[in-house]
C-alpha cells in the first residue's frame, strides 16, 4: 500500500475525464467541442472514503495531483474536506487574523455585446437602460470610498463598443490626480483583450498604458471555469483559458498583480473545476503574481442562460446543493492552491451565515465591505453588509478583524 505521502495509481480514468484534467497541457490549437455533457448529480458523501482519508493526510505534506484532487471531489465528506483545508489555512496564513478591505466596485457601462449566457446586467444600444458613465460619475462615487477610510477602488464594465483607450486613461488618470494613494484594482482579462482588439494594441501595450495611467492591479474577473468547453457554451465572445491566462502573466510581467475567480455551479463538471484549479496553480508557478484566489457559484436568475432549454436542464440537473457545494468546493481550492496564501470567501452570494462558515473551510479573506455592487445584483442575488457585520462575523468566528490593502499588507 503506497504511504500517505506519496502519489498513488488511480487505475483507469474515463477518457473524458482524463482529456479535461490534462487540457491545461494542449497546445494553443486545440479547441475542446462546444457540446454538453451528460451531468450526473454531483457526489456528497458523508463519510469519506479510505483512500479520500489517506490523500487528505497526504495533502497537509504535498502538493496532489488532479486525480488526485477529482478523488477528494468524489469521495471526501464535507467534514473531513474543511478539517484538512484550516490546518493547511492555519500553516499558510496568519493563524490569528482575518482580513478584509474597504472598496467599491465602479461597473462604468452595462453597453456589452459579449453576451454571456450567465450575464443578466449587459445591455444593447436601444435597449432603454444603457448607461456610459462620465469621468465625473466615476470621480464621485471615489469620492464616497475615501469618506468611509476605503483605499480602494475596483473598476469593471461591459464591452463598450465605441470607447477608445484613451476614455480609460483619462480614467485613470482623473482619478489618481484626486486621491493619488487610492488603488486602482481594474479591467478584468476579457476588458484587456477587448481594449486590444478594438484599439489594435497588443495586450502588453494596452496593460502598460493603463499602468502608467494609473492602474494598480487586475481582477480576477472573467475567469468563469478555464475550461475551453464550458466557455465556448457560456461566453464564446470572450478569451478561451490560454489567452486568459496569456493576460494575466502579461499584467505581472509589467509589474500588475492580480487575482483569480472561479465561478462554478452551473454547466460545468468536477474535472473542469479542477482544470481550472490547475491552471492558476500552474500560471502562480510561473509568476507568483496573483494574491489571492476568489471562488464564488453562478447565480441563474434573469440570466439569459434560464432561456435555453439544453444549458437550464444541465444547470438543473445537478441539483441544488447551495452551501454544501460551495463550501467543499472552497476546502477543495485551498487543498489544490498550495502556492495561492489567500483564499477569499464570497458572503456577496452565500450571505453572512456561510461567510462565517468559510472561515473553518479554508478562506482567510472576506473581500471587500464593497460599497456597491451591480452584476450579480441582477440575477437577483443581493446581501448587503457593513463594516461592523464583517467585525461581528470574524470576532464571532474567534479570529481578529484586520484592514488590509490590495496586496494583503496591514493597514493600522
Amino acid at each position: 500500500m503506497a504511504s500517505a505521502s506519496e502519489p498513488r495509481d488511480l487505475g483507469p480514468m474515463p477518457p473524458e475525464r482524463f482529456a479535461e484534467l490534462t487540457a491545461h497541457k494542449q497546445g494553443p490549437g486545440a479547441e475542446p467541442p462546444a457540446v454538453l455533457l451528460p451531468v450526473e448529480p454531483p457526489r456528497t458523501p458523508t463519510v469519506s472514503s479510505s483512500f479520500a482519508r489517506e490523500l487528505l493526510a497526504a495533502a497537509l505534506e504535498r502538493r496532489l495531483t488532479g486525480g488526485e484532487l477529482l478523488v477528494l471531489f468524489e469521495e471526501a465528506s464535507l467534514n473531513d474536506l474543511g478539517d484538512t483545508a484550516q490546518r493547511l489555512r492555519l500553516q499558510r496564513t496568519d493563524p490569528d487574523i482575518v482580513t478584509y478591505i474597504i472598496d467599491r466596485n465602479v461597473t462604468y457601462t452595462n453597453l456589452c455585446y459579449a453576451d454571456c449566457q450567465f450575464c443578466a446586467f449587459n445591455r444593447h444600444q436601444g435597449d432603454g437602460d444603457e448607461y456610459l458613465l462620465e469621468i465625473d460619475q466615476i470621480l464621485d462615487k471615489c469620492r464616497t470610498v475615501e469618506e468611509a477610510g476605503g483605499n480602494q477602488i475596483l473598476l469593471q464594465g461591459g464591452h463598450h463598443p465605441k470607447m477608445r483607450l484613451a476614455y480609460y486613461e483619462d480614467m485613470l488618470k482623473a482619478i489618481k490626480a484626486a486621491w493619488p494613494r487610492m488603488w486602482i484594482h481594474g479591467f478584468s482579462p476579457s476588458e484587456i483583450q477587448h481594449f486590444a482588439r478594438l484599439n489594435g494594441l497588443s495586450h502588453r501595450e494596452v496593460l502598460s498604458r493603463l499602468k502608467e495611467a494609473g492602474l494598480d492591479s487586475v481582477p480576477g474577473g472573467g475567469a468563469e471555469i478555464l475550461s475551453d468547453r464550458v466557455r465556448r457554451l457560456l461566453a464564446p465572445g470572450k478569451t478561451m483559458s490560454a489567452e486568459w491566462i496569456e493576460i494575466m502573466e502579461t499584467a505581472h510581467a509589467v509589474g500588475l498583480p492580480s487575482t483569480v475567480t472561479m465561478m462554478f455551479g452551473h454547466i460545468e463538471t468536477y474535472s473542469e473545476r479542477l482544470e481550472h484549479l490547475l491552471r492558476a496553480r500552474a500560471s502562480q508557478d510561473r509568476t507568483g503574481g496573483y494574491t489571492a484566489f476568489i471562488p464564488w457559484t453562478f447565480q441563474p436568475a434573469n440570466t439569459p442562460l434560464q432561456n435555453d432549454p439544453a444549458l437550464r436542464a444541465a444547470v438543473e440537473a445537478q441539483g441544488f446543493l447551495g452551501a454544501v457545494d460551495y463550501l467543499r468546493t472552497l476546502a477543495i481550492s485551498r487543498i489544490a492552491l498550495d502556492n495561492f496564501p489567500n483564499l477569499q470567501a464570497s458572503w456577496v452570494t452565500q450571505g453572512k451565515s456561510v461567510g462565517q462558515l468559510t472561515l473553518y473551510y479554508g478562506a482567510n479573506d472576506l473581500g471587500s465591505l464593497m460599497m456597491e455592487e451591480s452584476v450579480v445584483s441582477k440575477a437577483g442575488t443581493v446581501h448587503a453588509l457593513t463594516r461592523a457585520d464583517l467585525d461581528e462575523m470574524i470576532v464571532g468566528a474567534g479570529f481578529r478583524p484586520a484592514l488590509r490593502d490590495n496586496g494583503y499588507r496591514l493597514l493600522g
